[in-house]
Protein backbone atom coordinates (compact mmCIF):
# COMPACT_ATOMS: atom_id res chain seq x y z
CA UNK A 1 0.00 0.00 0.00
CA UNK A 2 3.71 2.04 0.51
CA UNK A 3 3.14 2.71 -3.37
CA UNK A 4 -0.77 3.86 -3.20
CA UNK A 5 -1.11 7.33 -3.50
CA UNK A 6 -3.62 8.55 -0.56
CA UNK A 7 -4.88 11.11 -3.12
CA UNK A 8 -5.76 9.68 -6.01
CA UNK A 9 -6.64 12.97 -7.23
CA UNK A 10 -5.03 16.10 -8.06
CA UNK A 11 -5.42 18.86 -5.71
CA UNK A 12 -6.04 21.59 -8.20
CA UNK A 13 -8.56 18.97 -9.35
CA UNK A 14 -10.43 18.54 -5.86
CA UNK A 15 -10.06 21.93 -4.85
CA UNK A 16 -10.15 24.56 -8.05
CA UNK A 17 -9.82 27.13 -6.10
CA UNK A 18 -7.10 26.22 -3.79
CA UNK A 19 -4.74 28.25 -5.92
CA UNK A 20 -6.75 31.14 -5.63
CA UNK A 21 -6.72 31.16 -1.91
CA UNK A 22 -3.10 30.73 -2.02
CA UNK A 23 -2.64 33.96 -4.15
CA UNK A 24 -4.93 36.00 -2.15
CA UNK A 25 -3.00 35.31 1.18
CA UNK A 26 -0.06 35.55 -1.13
CA UNK A 27 -1.53 39.19 -2.20
CA UNK A 28 -2.58 40.03 1.41
CA UNK A 29 -6.19 39.97 0.71
CA UNK A 30 -9.14 37.16 -0.46
CA UNK A 31 -10.43 36.88 -3.64
CA UNK A 32 -13.71 34.93 -2.69
CA UNK A 33 -16.92 36.75 -3.23
CA UNK A 34 -18.38 34.83 -0.25
CA UNK A 35 -22.08 35.28 -0.89
CA UNK A 36 -24.34 38.02 0.79
CA UNK A 37 -23.32 37.17 4.06
CA UNK A 38 -19.39 37.56 3.00
CA UNK A 39 -17.86 41.28 3.89
CA UNK A 40 -14.94 42.31 2.00
CA UNK A 41 -12.79 45.13 2.12
CA UNK A 42 -14.68 48.22 0.22
CA UNK A 43 -11.21 49.41 -0.62
CA UNK A 44 -10.74 46.70 -2.62
CA UNK A 45 -13.42 46.27 -4.91
CA UNK A 46 -12.88 48.36 -8.20
CA UNK A 47 -16.06 50.30 -9.35
CA UNK A 48 -17.71 48.72 -12.22
CA UNK A 49 -16.75 50.43 -15.59
CA UNK A 50 -19.53 48.94 -17.98
CA UNK A 51 -22.44 50.50 -15.26
CA UNK A 52 -25.32 51.68 -17.27
CA UNK A 53 -26.53 53.89 -14.35
CA UNK A 54 -25.52 57.18 -13.86
CA UNK A 55 -24.74 58.66 -10.67
CA UNK A 56 -26.95 60.86 -9.00
CA UNK A 57 -26.25 64.63 -9.19
CA UNK A 58 -25.03 66.03 -5.91
CA UNK A 59 -27.22 67.23 -3.62
CA UNK A 60 -26.97 71.55 -2.62
CA UNK A 61 -26.74 71.90 1.07
CA UNK A 62 -29.42 74.20 2.56
CA UNK A 63 -27.34 75.92 5.43
CA UNK A 64 -30.46 77.72 6.05
CA UNK A 65 -33.01 75.19 6.66
CA UNK A 66 -32.33 74.74 10.37
CA UNK A 67 -31.45 78.26 10.71
CA UNK A 68 -33.06 80.23 13.40
CA UNK A 69 -35.28 83.56 12.70
CA UNK A 70 -34.66 86.79 15.03
CA UNK A 71 -37.51 88.18 15.81
CA UNK A 72 -37.37 92.05 17.58
CA UNK A 73 -38.69 92.02 20.56
CA UNK A 74 -39.46 95.91 20.21
CA UNK A 75 -42.18 95.14 17.30
CA UNK A 76 -44.62 93.57 19.97
CA UNK A 77 -43.94 97.09 21.78
CA UNK A 78 -44.61 99.46 18.65
CA UNK A 79 -47.73 97.86 17.64
CA UNK A 80 -49.39 97.89 21.01
CA UNK A 81 -48.35 101.67 21.19
CA UNK A 82 -49.90 101.98 17.72
CA UNK A 83 -53.11 100.09 18.82
CA UNK A 84 -52.91 102.44 21.85
CA UNK A 85 -52.74 105.43 19.57
CA UNK A 86 -55.54 104.37 17.38
CA UNK A 87 -57.99 103.19 20.83
CA UNK A 88 -56.90 106.68 21.78
CA UNK A 89 -57.88 108.70 17.69
CA UNK A 90 -61.29 106.59 18.05
CA UNK A 91 -61.97 108.06 21.24
CA UNK A 92 -61.60 111.36 20.29
CA UNK A 93 -63.68 111.31 17.18
CA UNK A 94 -66.90 109.64 19.38
CA UNK A 95 -66.31 112.61 21.77
CA UNK A 96 -66.47 115.34 18.39
CA UNK A 97 -69.41 113.20 16.92
CA UNK A 98 -71.05 113.90 20.56
CA UNK A 99 -70.13 116.97 20.73
CA UNK A 100 -71.66 118.05 17.54
CA UNK A 101 -74.81 116.07 18.05
CA UNK A 102 -75.38 117.94 21.15
CA UNK A 103 -74.80 121.20 19.24
CA UNK A 104 -77.22 120.14 16.24
CA UNK A 105 -79.42 119.24 18.68
CA UNK A 106 -79.61 122.48 20.63
CA UNK A 107 -79.81 124.27 17.21
CA UNK A 108 -82.98 122.35 16.33
CA UNK A 109 -84.44 123.07 19.85
CA UNK A 110 -83.85 126.68 19.13
CA UNK A 111 -85.26 126.35 15.88
CA UNK A 112 -81.99 127.18 14.33
CA UNK A 113 -81.77 124.54 10.80
CA UNK A 114 -78.22 124.40 9.65
CA UNK A 115 -78.96 123.73 6.12
CA UNK A 116 -76.52 122.97 3.54
CA UNK A 117 -76.37 124.84 -0.08
CA UNK A 118 -76.62 122.25 -2.84
CA UNK A 119 -78.02 123.49 -5.36
CA UNK A 120 -77.21 124.34 -8.37
CA UNK A 121 -74.88 121.30 -8.11
CA UNK A 122 -72.19 122.83 -10.63
CA UNK A 123 -72.51 126.06 -7.91
CA UNK A 124 -74.21 125.29 -5.14
CA UNK A 125 -76.11 128.65 -3.47
CA UNK A 126 -79.28 127.59 -1.91
CA UNK A 127 -80.39 124.83 0.02
CA UNK A 128 -83.18 123.22 -1.64
CA UNK A 129 -84.39 119.37 -1.01
CA UNK A 130 -87.85 119.04 -1.84
CA UNK A 131 -87.82 114.81 -2.24
CA UNK A 132 -86.40 114.34 0.97
CA UNK A 133 -87.75 117.64 3.06
CA UNK A 134 -90.94 118.25 2.09
CA UNK A 135 -93.77 115.67 2.53
CA UNK A 136 -94.59 113.75 -0.21
CA UNK A 137 -98.38 114.80 -0.90
CA UNK A 138 -96.83 118.47 -1.37
CA UNK A 139 -94.53 117.90 -2.92
CA UNK A 140 -95.88 117.89 -7.01
CA UNK A 141 -97.26 122.04 -5.92
CA UNK A 142 -93.97 122.91 -4.15
CA UNK A 143 -92.08 121.78 -7.45
CA UNK A 144 -94.61 123.73 -9.55
CA UNK A 145 -93.49 126.61 -7.04
CA UNK A 146 -90.64 126.45 -7.46
CA UNK A 147 -91.15 126.85 -11.08
CA UNK A 148 -92.54 129.99 -10.83
CA UNK A 149 -88.94 130.86 -9.01
CA UNK A 150 -87.38 129.74 -12.09
CA UNK A 151 -90.18 131.22 -14.42
CA UNK A 152 -89.40 134.71 -13.08
CA UNK A 153 -85.87 134.21 -13.42
CA UNK A 154 -86.34 133.39 -17.41
CA UNK A 155 -88.82 136.68 -17.67
CA UNK A 156 -86.03 138.85 -16.06
CA UNK A 157 -83.27 137.44 -17.96
CA UNK A 158 -85.10 137.78 -21.73
CA UNK A 159 -86.31 141.45 -20.35
CA UNK A 160 -82.38 141.87 -20.43
CA UNK A 161 -81.50 140.98 -23.77
CA UNK A 162 -84.92 142.96 -24.96
CA UNK A 163 -84.13 145.69 -23.58
CA UNK A 164 -80.14 145.35 -24.96
CA UNK A 165 -81.88 144.81 -28.35
CA UNK A 166 -83.88 148.16 -28.07
CA UNK A 167 -81.03 150.43 -26.29
CA UNK A 168 -78.74 149.37 -29.57
CA UNK A 169 -81.59 149.98 -32.26
CA UNK A 170 -84.35 152.31 -30.97
CA UNK A 171 -84.02 153.50 -27.76
CA UNK A 172 -81.52 154.80 -25.39
CA UNK A 173 -79.32 152.98 -22.31
CA UNK A 174 -81.44 153.90 -19.70
CA UNK A 175 -84.17 151.17 -20.33
CA UNK A 176 -80.85 148.51 -20.02
CA UNK A 177 -80.52 149.72 -16.71
CA UNK A 178 -83.84 149.64 -15.43
CA UNK A 179 -83.92 145.69 -16.92
CA UNK A 180 -80.68 144.93 -15.44
CA UNK A 181 -82.16 146.47 -11.58
CA UNK A 182 -85.32 143.94 -12.71
CA UNK A 183 -83.25 140.96 -12.20
CA UNK A 184 -80.86 141.94 -9.45
CA UNK A 185 -83.49 142.74 -7.36
CA UNK A 186 -86.56 140.31 -8.57
CA UNK A 187 -84.53 136.75 -8.41
CA UNK A 188 -83.27 137.01 -5.38
CA UNK A 189 -85.97 138.89 -3.75
CA UNK A 190 -88.24 136.31 -4.87
CA UNK A 191 -86.56 133.65 -3.23
CA UNK A 192 -86.00 135.46 -0.29
CA UNK A 193 -89.84 136.90 0.12
CA UNK A 194 -91.65 134.31 -1.18
CA UNK A 195 -90.09 130.91 -2.29
CA UNK A 196 -88.40 130.65 0.62
CA UNK A 197 -91.17 130.92 3.45
CA UNK A 198 -93.23 128.38 1.21
CA UNK A 199 -90.46 125.98 1.27
CA UNK A 200 -90.14 126.27 5.11
CA UNK A 201 -93.91 126.66 5.69
CA UNK A 202 -94.52 123.40 3.52
CA UNK A 203 -91.61 121.36 5.66
CA UNK A 204 -92.74 122.73 9.09
CA UNK A 205 -96.49 123.69 8.82
CA UNK A 206 -95.86 126.97 10.31
CA UNK A 207 -98.80 128.86 9.90
CA UNK A 208 -96.66 132.36 10.22
CA UNK A 209 -94.59 130.88 7.25
CA UNK A 210 -97.74 130.58 5.19
CA UNK A 211 -99.00 134.10 5.85
CA UNK A 212 -95.36 135.49 4.96
CA UNK A 213 -95.65 133.49 1.71
CA UNK A 214 -99.29 135.06 1.18
CA UNK A 215 -98.70 138.37 1.46
CA UNK A 216 -95.22 138.37 -1.23
CA UNK A 217 -97.10 136.37 -3.52
CA UNK A 218 -99.47 138.25 -4.38
CA UNK A 219 -96.86 141.36 -4.74
CA UNK A 220 -94.98 138.76 -7.42
CA UNK A 221 -97.88 138.14 -9.07
CA UNK A 222 -99.21 141.53 -9.44
CA UNK A 223 -95.49 142.62 -11.11
CA UNK A 224 -96.27 139.61 -12.98
CA UNK A 225 -99.45 140.63 -14.90
CA UNK A 226 -98.02 144.57 -14.39
CA UNK A 227 -95.04 143.48 -16.69
CA UNK A 228 -97.02 141.44 -19.35
CA UNK A 229 -99.06 144.93 -19.96
CA UNK A 230 -96.06 147.06 -19.79
CA UNK A 231 -97.76 149.83 -19.21
CA UNK A 232 -95.53 153.14 -19.04
CA UNK A 233 -97.59 153.97 -15.43
CA UNK A 234 -93.70 154.28 -13.16
CA UNK A 235 -91.35 154.41 -15.93
CA UNK A 236 -91.44 155.70 -19.70
CA UNK A 237 -89.70 153.34 -22.03
CA UNK A 238 -89.90 149.91 -22.56
CA UNK A 239 -88.06 148.97 -19.83
CA UNK A 240 -90.66 145.67 -19.46
CA UNK A 241 -91.90 143.24 -22.44
CA UNK A 242 -95.39 143.12 -21.78
CA UNK A 243 -97.74 144.07 -24.56
CA UNK A 244 -97.61 147.78 -24.97
CA UNK A 245 -93.89 148.29 -25.48
CA UNK A 246 -94.29 145.26 -27.67
CA UNK A 247 -96.55 147.00 -30.30
CA UNK A 248 -94.51 150.81 -30.04
CA UNK A 249 -91.59 148.16 -30.68
CA UNK A 250 -92.94 146.46 -33.81
CA UNK A 251 -94.13 149.91 -35.60
CA UNK A 252 -90.23 151.07 -34.95
CA UNK A 253 -88.25 147.84 -35.51
CA UNK A 254 -90.18 144.40 -36.57
CA UNK A 255 -86.46 142.02 -35.28
CA UNK A 256 -87.04 143.88 -31.67
CA UNK A 257 -90.96 143.82 -31.71
CA UNK A 258 -90.69 140.15 -32.19
CA UNK A 259 -88.67 139.96 -29.19
CA UNK A 260 -90.94 141.91 -26.83
CA UNK A 261 -93.83 139.77 -27.93
CA UNK A 262 -91.94 136.81 -26.72
CA UNK A 263 -91.14 138.36 -23.63
CA UNK A 264 -94.51 139.52 -23.10
CA UNK A 265 -95.94 135.57 -23.63
CA UNK A 266 -93.31 134.49 -20.75
CA UNK A 267 -94.66 137.38 -18.26
CA UNK A 268 -98.23 136.00 -19.03
CA UNK A 269 -97.13 132.06 -18.08
CA UNK A 270 -95.98 133.24 -15.37
CA UNK A 271 -98.56 135.11 -14.54
CA UNK A 272 -101.11 132.12 -15.11
CA UNK A 273 -99.06 129.31 -13.23
CA UNK A 274 -98.41 131.50 -10.24
CA UNK A 275 -101.80 132.27 -9.78
CA UNK A 276 -102.81 128.50 -9.74
CA UNK A 277 -99.97 127.68 -7.58
CA UNK A 278 -101.69 130.35 -4.58
CA UNK A 279 -105.04 128.88 -5.49
CA UNK A 280 -103.43 125.53 -4.37
CA UNK A 281 -101.71 126.64 -1.06
CA UNK A 282 -104.60 128.34 -0.11
CA UNK A 283 -106.63 125.84 -0.33
CA UNK A 284 -104.47 123.13 1.90
CA UNK A 285 -103.70 125.59 4.14
CA UNK A 286 -107.83 126.09 4.88
CA UNK A 287 -108.08 122.68 4.43
CA UNK A 288 -105.22 121.63 7.19
CA UNK A 289 -106.57 124.12 9.63
CA UNK A 290 -104.09 126.25 9.31
CA UNK A 291 -106.18 129.76 8.90
CA UNK A 292 -108.19 129.35 11.90
CA UNK A 293 -104.62 128.39 13.89
CA UNK A 294 -102.90 131.79 12.25
CA UNK A 295 -106.37 133.94 13.19
CA UNK A 296 -106.30 132.39 17.09
CA UNK A 297 -102.74 133.28 17.00
CA UNK A 298 -102.96 136.93 15.55
CA UNK A 299 -106.37 137.06 18.53
CA UNK A 300 -103.49 136.02 21.27
CA UNK A 301 -101.44 138.76 19.54
CA UNK A 302 -103.79 141.83 20.00
CA UNK A 303 -104.71 140.74 22.83
CA UNK A 304 -101.03 141.01 24.52
CA UNK A 305 -100.57 143.69 22.83
CA UNK A 306 -103.72 145.35 24.31
CA UNK A 307 -102.90 144.36 27.51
Amino acid sequence: MAGYDSNPFDEEEVNPFADQARRGKASGHSNYGGGAFFTTNPGSVPPASNSRLSPLPPEPVDYARGATVDIPLDSSKEFKKKEKELHAKEAELKKREQELKRREDAAARAGIVVEEKNWPPFFPLIHHDIGNEIPIHLQTLQYVAFSTWLGLAVCLFWNIVAATVAWIKVEGIAIWLLAIIYFITGVPGGYVLWYRPLYRAMRTDSALKFGWFFLFYVIHIGFCIFAAVGAPLIFKGNSLTGILPAIVAFTQDAFVGVIYFIGFGLFCVESVISIWVIQQVYMYFRGSGKAAEMRREATRGAMRAAI
